[in-house]
């Protein structure tokens, strides 16, 4: 259990996401207390007040990645880690699909950014916290790194804590043409994943809904906030960019560092 008697799966804490320019797009604060993406929070204090410790990140980086290979057009690339994945979704209560998104996101950015030293812990520990890898509300992640459900967070309507961010896609990613929401495994909002996603699984589509997608774009948009996520300030300016709160960044953290040392053992 937590201080405040919620446990992690119960508490889902949603995104203060930054543009490109830095410019803090929305506080999404909300607790998810008995399945439901509700309840705002109050807004956390700057990045730059928090008093970030500097001793406990990064966390444990975890098992290493098989490596990858080319995919042929039309085949999901992440398939390649599905024996990695299968060694390691019982015991860690992550489904295969996911493990094979995260790492799959951690290897191609490690390729691409080598500087950043990204892993696919940290992922997994912002799945866990932001939706329990897809399965937030009864949802479960199919072979495709899908919900069976669509999830999104409340409306961005201005309510305490929360900032106001009139609809911006027309609806056509959140489903609503009022407010904005955050959408899906990660929590998105449109005008972030439009700075941001990616079609990772190279279906054709820039999937917000689809985990393959967000965990690369997550990775991405991490190492751009973070820089080198292998130092303690590096880790921590990422996470806490990602949402802009200690406790978030902890639990991130305390989650991360368990799949890690959990993926060792036999």
């Amino acid at each position: 259990m937590n201080p405040d008697g919620h446990t992690r799966n119960e508490r889902r804490w949603a995104f203060l996401l930054l543009g490109a320019t830095g410019t803090a797009l929305a506080v999404l604060g909300a607790l998810a207390v008995r399945g439901e993406l509700a309840a705002p929070v109050a807004k956390q204090p700057p990045v730059a007040e928090l008093k970030l410790p500097s001793a406990l990140a990064p966390p444990d980086g975890g098992v290493q990645l098989p490596a990858l290979a080319a995919s042929a057009p039309g085949v999901r690339p992440q398939a390649q880690l599905a024996e990695w994945a299968a060694a390691h979704s019982m015991k860690l209560n992550v489904p295969k699909a996911a493990l094979e998104a995260y790492g799959y996101a951690a290897a191609v950015t490690a390729a691409e950014q080598p500087a950043c030293r990204i892993t696919w812990t940290a992922l997994a520990g912002i799945g866990q916290v932001e939706s329990n890898h897809g399965r937030f509300n009864g949802a479960k992640l199919d072979a495709s790194a899908r919900p069976t459900t669509d999830i999104r967070g409340i409306p961005l309507d201005g309510r305490p804590g929360v900032k106001a961010i009139k609809d911006t896609d027309g609806g056509q990613l959140d489903g609503d043409t009022v407010w904005d929401r955050a959408m899906g495994p990660l929590q998105f909002i449109p005008t972030t994943w439009k700075d941001w996603g990616i079609d990772a699984d190279t279906d054709g589509r820039t999937d917000p809904d689809d985990l393959d997608d967000a965990a690369l774009s997550a990775a991405r948009y991490l190492c751009a906030s973070g820089g080198d996520l292998g130092t303690p300030e590096g880790w921590w300016r990422a996470v806490t960019t990602y949402n802009e709160s200690r406790r978030y960044g902890q639990d991130v953290l305390d989650r991360a560092d368990h799949y890690g040392r959990n993926s060792r053992k036999a």
